[in-house]
């Protein structure tokens, strides 16, 4: 028998197959996004999709503040039209326990990210989705720190092997629910998570050294 445990780890290794495949293109190919003006961005409604709630805009919200901040004005984001943002982020159906992707755009002859993040965590396996139901800031934790992850895509970073790192590579192992529950330990109310970036260090090091002769 496939036990609970079990079947949330095969999701996982999906996840991080699919994902890896992913960070391979990207680290061939990333780039910086153009900061000679402000990158522009767009957050969609997800009403009617799996695991949406209303205040997952705003967490979105918060993701994108979040890398702002940590590249010390480095660049700033902008809100826009969905036809001109940058950066767009969507709100996806549950698929095989991937969390989230980004998808490179070019839109205005400017590099630029459709980023799709999963917000139904009791697709994630019965050790996330138990925690999660019976926890409404773990499970805010994860969809924030899956926003954080994939814009981080969009910026050009690509993944690391240092579970300390928000670009961390789940197919490296380790316990993925503490990856979650370490930041969900740090809020003691869901607008902690507006200045709780999320990132590591190394993340901001090298974020900032990417963007540096911006």
């Amino acid at each position: 028998m496939i036990t609970d445990r079990r079947r949330f780890l095969i999701a996982a290794v999906v996840m991080a197959v699919r994902t890896g495949r992913a960070g391979a293109r990207q680290a061939t190919t990333a780039r910086t996004l153009d900061t000679k003006s402000a990158i522009t961005y767009f957050v969609a409604d997800g009403t009617g999709h799996a695991g949406f709630r209303p205040g997952d805009r705003q967490l979105a919200q918060w993701a994108f503040e979040a890398w702002e901040r940590s590249a010390g004005q480095r660049f700033r984001f902008e809100a826009a039209a969905e036809s001109s943002a940058v950066v767009r982020l969507y709100w996806a159906e549950s698929n095989e326990g991937q969390y989230g992707e980004m998808r490179p755009l070019i839109v205005g002859g400017r590099r630029g990210a459709a980023v799709y993040i999963r917000p139904d965590t009791d697709s994630l396996g019965e050790d996330i989705a138990r925690r999660a139901r019976a926890d409404a800031l773990l499970r805010d934790s994860i969809v924030y720190l899956t926003c954080v992850h994939e814009l981080g895509h969009a910026l050009g970073l690509t993944h690391t092997s240092d579970f300390r790192d928000i670009m961390y590579f789940f197919g490296f192992g380790g316990d993925i629910v503490e990856f979650f529950e370490r930041y969900r330990r740090q809020l003691r109310s869901r607008n902690d998570i507006a200045t709780a970036a999320g990132v590591s260090e190394a993340d901001v090091s090298r974020l900032r050294a990417m963007y540096s002769a911006h």
